[in-house]
């Protein structure tokens, strides 16, 4: 099972908004679950209107047809969305249950892509596992999405090592949560930034047990920053929070 839906805010003239399964030029489909959700629960009739993102665009949509296996809309105009959050997270690969917890967390504050990495403190059961728990991780970030109304939905890579992950970052800041820095703060760090439009951010968190010195020392010929969130000490999906809410604060201020 998935986590519970947890309850949104949303203000008294907000659509519901959906992530199209196929669309063309003109139309969209929603099948599976979200088209029984939608046709059941919801109870859509056509002429009735929603938000759908399709190919990356969110639209106003009309419903055409309803049925608890299709829903089927004609887009209208585009609308403005806010971008992403320019943050890619590199997320040691820890007790599936709270891991599964901060990835849909993290997808509703915004980061764009999420990469899940096996560390040598990774539990070897859990490494073992991690390859099956890619599908359910990318079906969290999409109703995540959904439910926090984002635009797209963040790219969930598979699970790799360390060093096959650190070779497919681009950001240009690369920043690790580490226990061992007191001074440096993420927000300092972030701060240092004088153009922040462009700016991108990837931000590692490790295992339960920390990254091994071997590891560590990988991070810093990658060009790596060590940075703190604070004198204690975070559980990884605690940390996760923490740490893109701060560069939500920080990338997103005027």
């Amino acid at each position: 099972m998935l986590p519970p839906a947890t309850t949104q805010y949303a203000g008294p003239m907000t659509r519901r908004r959906w992530i199209a399964d196929t669309w063309t030029e003109t139309s969209a489909t929603l099948q599976g679950e979200q088209a029984g959700h939608l046709a059941r629960v919801l109870r859509a009739q056509p002429g009735q209107v929603f938000d759908v993102v399709a190919n990356g665009f969110l639209h106003r949509a009309e419903v055409l047809s309803a049925s608890e296996g299709e829903v089927v809309f004609a887009l209208k105009e585009q609308l403005e969305v806010e971008a992403a959050l320019p943050v890619h997270l590199l997320l040691a690969v820890f007790k599936f249950d709270h891991m599964e917890w901060g990835i849909e967390k993290a997808t509703e504050l915004g980061a764009a892509r999420i990469s899940p990495v096996i560390a040598r403190r990774t539990e070897k059961h859990l490494s073992q596992a991690a390859a099956k728990r890619v599908q359910r991780w990318r079906r969290i970030v999409r109703e995540a999405a959904q439910q926090s109304r984002r635009s797209d939905v963040p790219l969930v890579d598979d699970p790799v090592a360390l060093k096959t992950a650190l070779e497919g970052v681009s950001a240009e800041k690369r920043l690790l949560l580490a226990e061992t820095e007191q001074e440096n703060s993420l927000r300092n760090e972030l701060a240092r930034e004088t153009s922040r439009e462009s700016q991108s951010v990837a931000l590692a968190i490790g295992p339960e047990g920390g990254w091994t010195a071997e590891e560590m020392a990988l991070f810093s010929q990658s060009g790596w920053r060590h940075v703190t969130l604070g004198p204690r000490i975070l559980r990884a999906e605690t940390a996760t929070i923490a740490g893109l809410a701060v560069c939500a604060a920080m990338l997103q201020e005027p």
